[in-house]
């Protein structure tokens, strides 16, 4: 199926350009969730009579994303996890546990933004996180897990 792209979409494309993809992934992900229509003469048409607000609309968000990222960039996540003595966790330390002391720190980041490289983190110590959030906006994070004793 062949659609155009309302946002820019990481591994396929940016905005307005026409792409070919497999039919499921358009029904059930690029169409519901608004980045892309599908590439029929009259969504084309819409398409360039929109484009330049659309274009201002994703710069926009891109500023956004930028100016958070700036702010966002030194921050050092401190978490308390019950842990044995060897600094083993009893469970692990996640992207949701993170992106909720985010919120509570003032920034309004989801847990899919947050991006653990090696998985979850299993022992006490720093370890370093990204947050994605724009598809051109990553910023990495320290992120400190201290041990509490059981």
């Amino acid at each position: 199926m062949q659609v155009i792209l309302l946002d820019k979409v990481v591994n396929l494309g940016a905005l307005g350009d026409i792409v070919k993809v497999k039919d499921g992934y358009a029904r059930n992900f690029l169409i519901p969730s608004g980045r892309a229509r599908r590439a029929t003469e009259a969504n084309k048409a819409e398409f360039e009579a929109k484009r330049v607000e659309l274009e201002k609309a994703a710069a926009a968000k891109l500023a956004e994303a930028q100016a958070q990222g700036e702010k966002l960039g030194g921050t050092a996540v401190k978490l308390t996890q019950k842990a044995g003595v060897d600094g083993r966790l009893f469970g692990s330390v996640t992207n949701h546990d993170i992106a909720d002391e985010l919120n509570k720190q003032g920034y309004k980041i989801a847990k899919s933004q947050v991006r653990m490289p090696s998985g979850p983190i299993k022992t006490v110590g720093d370890s370093t996180v990204s947050v994605a959030l724009h598809t051109d906006v990553v910023v990495d994070i320290t992120v400190t897990v201290y041990g509490e004793s059981a």
